[in-house]
């Protein structure tokens, strides 16, 4: 982690040349000196910067949010393109068969039906937004593996997104406890009769 100097502005966030994570996401800086940290224009009172950093972990919260949808969509999505990927292996192994294929397939929530397909060298895949295409099997079985390699190397990056947002929380935590104790210190300084008690 980073130590804050006196040359950086706010409260953590956004300075000239900050760091960027994955996606663009700033870094949360660690305050290494809440004294000099506290001088810095900007950050009047220890009110105002708990505000500033709070604000930054709820973006956190809301980018994790999203990011944790599409992992979730990543992680449904790539179990379908290997099942598809599967069929279409085995459509590629019966297609120079002159036998029809015997098969079920879903017509509706745990609603199969008995079909007899007979041997093809065309499928049709749908891309999504109610859209179907018709491909041939190995122009079929190459945009799935490719969009295989894309949604699996996708949820890589997520994770490491998902990784780097922890850490980020973890430092605006951090941080807002430091700034938070080190305004209770400042009160008990400037008010010794509560020390008494």
């Amino acid at each position: 982690m980073a130590a804050a100097t006196s040359s950086q502005a706010g409260c953590g966030g956004a300075a000239a040349g900050e760091k960027r994570g994955p996606l663009g996401i700033p870094e949360a800086v660690f305050v290494e000196d809440v004294d000099s940290f506290m001088k810095q224009p900007g950050n009047e009172t220890a009110d105002v910067v708990l505000k500033k950093l709070d604000e930054q972990y709820q973006k956190y919260k809301f980018l994790e949010l999203n990011l944790a949808q599409k992992k979730r969509r990543l992680k449904s999505q790539i179990p379908e393109i290997k099942q598809t990927l599967e069929i279409l292996k085995h459509m590629q192994k019966k297609k120079d068969s002159t036998n029809p294929m015997e098969t079920r397939f879903l017509l509706a929530d745990n609603l199969y039906c008995k079909a007899s397909v007979p041997p093809t060298d065309k499928v049709c895949l749908w891309l999504g937004a109610n859209v179907m295409l018709e491909y041939d099997i190995d122009e079929a079985q190459a945009l799935l593996e490719k969009n295989l390699s894309t949604a699996t190397r996708n949820l890589d990056l997520l994770e490491e997104d998902l990784d780097f947002l922890r850490d980020q929380f973890t430092t605006t935590e951090v941080n807002m406890a430091r700034v938070y104790n080190w305004d209770v210190k400042r009160r008990n300084k400037q008010d010794p009769s509560k020390n008494k008690a």
